[in-house]
């Protein structure tokens, strides 16, 4: 059976972030995409210039519309961007019993703040909600209100104090520490696994976050059990990182390649 995975997130128009690499994650993984949008951006692989918020009772509206009429197996929530709205999504998902996948998108890659810092304690509250929450090192020191890990004995005190919050499992990942590696962190109350891979000299990194988190959300929706859910995941991100050289997608942090399995054997 196909799974019905839900991503509520913000628009990138150049398609590398938020909801269009969410589907394109999710399709490329074997899941049916629904998509509900929290907020327009106006940006490119260069940076984001402008954002329009969805009012919080129509982000509501899209998810009970969704909800009354479709089975969801899974959901990935993204970029939120205000306490309204977090409130809004974790109203219109109560009582829903499927994995749900949080990815606390707070920064972009180019620097712009994409999470109002009023809204991180309303973040912070919300983290019980998910089945499982795969911030970055920033991001999981902005939840935490401590510096950012720069060791991995630090990403997994840090993990830890993330559980401590309420999280039911944390996947943190390691791409931001110094090295040739790229160790990513799955802790939940049973498990405590590194995945370890090796760091592609690329600026075509754009949506990883995105990608990696609907990517989660899908198979966890296919009924893979979290841990091995986390490592198929892991390898998909990494191979879609692999070949994003067969695309010509901007000037600045351009995107990974999504469908490369599909795309093999072509000229692409």
């Amino acid at each position: 059976m196909i799974p019905n995975i839900l991503s509520i997130a913000g628009s990138d128009p150049s398609g590398g972030a938020g909801i269009q690499a969410d589907i394109k994650a999710i399709s490329a993984n074997g899941g049916y995409a629904m998509a509900a949008l929290t907020a327009l951006t106006a940006q490119n692989t260069q940076g984001v210039t402008a954002v329009q918020m969805i009012a919080p009772d129509f982000v509501t509206a899209q998810v009970a519309a969704i909800r009354a009429d479709i089975r969801v197996d899974a959901v990935k929530i993204g970029m939120l961007g205000t306490a309204p709205i977090i409130g809004a999504v974790a109203d219109a998902l109560a009582g829903l019993e499927a994995p749900i996948v949080l990815d606390p998108v707070m920064v972009a890659k180019s620097g712009d703040r994409l999470l109002q810092a009023d809204a991180v304690a309303a973040l912070r509250a919300m983290l019980p909600l998910a089945s499982v929450i795969t911030p970055n090192l920033p991001e999981a020191a902005d939840l935490l209100g401590v510096p950012e890990a720069a060791t991995r004995n630090q990403m997994q005190e840090q993990a830890q104090a993330l559980l401590a919050l309420g999280a039911r499992a944390v996947l943190l990942k390691g791409g931001h520490l110094p090295g040739g590696d790229c160790p990513d962190l799955l802790v939940s109350t049973d498990v405590l696994t590194w995945l370890t891979g090796s760091r592609h000299a690329t600026r075509k990194t754009h949506g990883t976050g995105c990608t990696l988190s609907s990517a989660l959300a899908t198979f966890l929706g296919l009924g893979l059990p979290l841990p091995d859910a986390a490592v198929r995941t892991k390898a998909y991100v990494a191979a879609a990182i692999a070949n994003a050289n067969a695309l010509t997608v901007g000037s600045g942090h351009g995107p990974t390649h999504h469908f490369f399995a599909q795309f093999k054997g072509t000229n692409a």
